[in-house]
């Protein structure tokens, strides 16, 4: 009995044998057929290329052929106006150092916790000393109570982007707020409320002099994410904190907006402190903003319980840092030109 169950199995091989050879050679067709299709990585590259996006990073490092309106390769931008006496504080140590600060973040942790009487003397100040704010908005992803996928470890990795409309019009909201309060510059971290406010701004519902920052919490750090952003309507970019020469020098290439690159950054960002870089940074990123925001971790230090005299304090340490990076600046890479006080360009607040 089981010699004729093998006999079985033999004659149902045979009998299947030529199909199962046809089907090989159909197989190995359509693999031949698949692989006459499959660009290399060198035809890949050469389609990126005309995409207007690099094909690969630049690590011969050109240098950048473009700069601010004023002929600047670069720019000061210090994060963490948390309030008006931090503003006051940074604008008085600013002029003790004779540093030019150009452009301030303000309340990075949310501009909702500034009674409006605040917003407003931060705005005056800032027009005042002729210095760019970019606002960052109150509302977020945090302060969603539903959002408990953001709370957890692998969640996290989604991103800012804020969670359904509701939460977009209160965004917008606090926005508005803050226009009405005289200011013109925004964070934005969601490619989503990006595209809302730049409509927004086309039709005139909002001053068409807005301009938008995309923020590092974006995640971008490539010239096809940024020329993806520049498209939508973002006025200045921040790509991520650990962008090498080689990847700045291929965003350059494929975008105009101005980069802001972290000079220092958070420790929770990885505690980078680029001094030394700088001219390469300018060299090959022109133009762009140096950017300042030491510290433990963002969660940390922008808490609205943080003390105000505190805040005062650290700003005056972020000021110190930028004034010692101009200073390795203007030693080790003078034809480099930083811009001066309040160019024209700068889009400033309208005191209310």
């Amino acid at each position: 009995m089981l010699w004729n169950t093998v006999l079985h199995r033999n004659h149902r091989s045979d009998r299947a044998h030529p199909y199962l050879a046809r089907l090989a050679e159909i197989s190995q067709d359509v693999k031949r057929k698949v692989r006459a299709f499959m660009p290399s990585i060198p035809e890949i590259r050469n389609f990126m290329e005309k995409q207007g996006i690099p094909g690969r990073d630049l690590y011969d490092l050109p240098g950048s052929e473009k700069a601010f309106p004023d002929g600047a390769n670069y720019r000061i931008e210090i994060a963490g106006i948390e309030r008006a006496t931090t503003m006051e504080a940074m604008i008085d140590e600013a002029k003790k150092r004779s540093v030019t600060i150009h452009r301030a973040i303000a309340t990075v942790g949310g501009s909702t916790f500034c009674d409006f009487q605040e917003l407003k003397a931060i705005a005056r100040m800032a027009f005042e000393e002729r210095i760019e704010v970019i606002m960052t908005i109150g509302h977020r992803k945090g302060w969603d109570p539903g959002s408990k996928e953001a709370s957890t470890h692998e969640g996290m990795m989604q991103g800012f982007r804020l969670r359904g409309s509701d939460n977009i019009s209160y965004w917008i909201a606090d926005m508005m707020r803050n226009i009405e309060a005289g200011f013109r510059g925004f964070l934005v971290y969601d490619e989503g409320v990006l595209f809302i406010v730049n409509k927004m701004r086309e039709e005139g519902l909002i001053p068409k002099e807005t301009i938008f920052k995309f923020s590092v919490f974006g995640g971008y750090c490539s010239a096809a994410g940024a020329k993806v952003i520049e498209s939508m309507g973002a006025n200045t970019m921040n790509p991520s904190s650990d962008v090498s020469l080689p990847i700045l020098a291929g965003i350059r290439k494929a975008v105009d907006i101005p980069l802001d690159v972290y000079i220092i950054v958070v420790d929770s960002f990885g505690g980078m402190f680029r001094a030394y870089e700088a001219p390469e940074i300018a060299r090959v990123a022109s133009p762009c903003y140096f950017k300042f925001e030491p510290g433990t971790s963002e969660a940390d230090i922008y808490k609205p319980w943080v003390t105000e005299g505190w805040h005062q304090e650290f700003i005056r340490q972020k000021v110190k840092i930028a004034t010692i990076v101009t200073e390795i600046m203007e030693r080790h890479a003078p034809q480099l030109k930083m811009s001066g006080r309040g160019p024209s360009d700068l889009t400033l607040s309208v005191p209310a």
